[in-house]
């Protein structure tokens, strides 16, 4: 089979067992066949009416029907492009996806680029948060936390491979292992799924560490312990960011205020649903 039959009849099978759009599965598909044959897009364009051959035909197969049975894509090709960085993805860490990059635009509006600021990223995973916002705000220092060694391992990993330097890996129980240190910026996108959501057991869900997903019966036991720590971890005037579900910014808010922080404001993904909720610290 010539090379553009090949990716439309995988494309067609991938959005049959996944129920995905045509768009979406066109992409994956493409990207399965760069993964098999390790080339790139502008490749498979040039190349779309060569004939594939068999050995790299069988490799491809082997790789769609991981992604027919379910297996995200990022697992099977071992890398998630987020923020224009590319972050190996293991089955240790929370797949980095588009909407979190509103949290990192976010941070981003509150660090001038020539600013010596103190960040904190609870819960890293990958360290894309992160990595996005040191490899964009060189002149600050970012802290990045997570209660998985193994999780902080791939985020170590990325930002050698990204050769990125300011920033520093830390084990940790969210605040618990950060002693007294001091934040001008704290970002996050924690657990917030309901324990008991179906969809915990569906789609790419089913592949990733239930612990970086579900926080009690709302959703909100780890956005309500984080919210109320911070204040002992943030300078005068700091922000405070969450990554939240699609129905919790108003609850989010309530939170916040809760615990002494103000200038409270909701920010939309680019599906225009309210992803990410920020406050400040009220000044003492």
């Amino acid at each position: 089979m010539i090379v553009k039959d090949v990716l439309l009849c995988a494309s067609n099978q991938v959005a049959h067992a996944n129920q995905l759009n045509q768009h979406t599965t066109k992409l994956e598909a493409q990207l399965l066949l760069q993964h098999a044959l390790q080339v790139d897009r502008a490749w498979l364009i040039a190349h779309e009416y060569d004939e594939l051959p068999d050995k790299y035909y069988l490799l491809f197969e082997a790789l769609l029907n991981r992604r027919i049975n379910g297996e995200p894509i990022a697992h099977i090709i071992g890398y998630r492009e987020f923020y224009g960085l590319r972050l190996k993805v293991t089955h240790d860490t929370l797949i980095p996806r588009p909407d979190t990059e509103t949290l990192v635009e976010a941070a981003l509006t509150k660090i001038p680029v020539t600013a010596h600021l103190n960040i904190l990223d609870l819960g890293t995973g990958t360290g894309a948060i992160a990595l996005a916002i040191a490899h964009n705000r060189l002149q600050s220092n970012v802290v990045a936390s997570d209660i998985s060694q193994q999780a902080l391992n791939v985020a170590i990993e990325n930002a050698t491979n990204l050769t990125i330097q300011n920033v520093q890996f830390i084990a940790s129980d969210w605040f618990l292992g950060l002693s007294h240190q001091q934040f001008d910026v704290i970002v996050s996108n924690p657990p917030y799924i309901e324990a008991d959501d179906i969809h915990l057991h569906q789609g790419d869900l089913r592949f990733e560490p239930l612990s970086a997903l579900a926080s009690g019966r709302d959703g909100l036991d780890d956005i309500r312990r984080i919210t109320y720590s911070a204040p002992n971890y943030l300078n005068p005037n700091g922000w405070l960011m969450f990554e939240h579900g699609y129905n919790q910014a108003q609850y989010v808010a309530e939170i916040m205020a809760e615990n002494g922080f103000s200038q409270i404001s909701h920010i939309k993904d680019l599906a225009e649903i309210l992803r990410v909720t920020i406050g400040q610290l009220s000044k003492l």
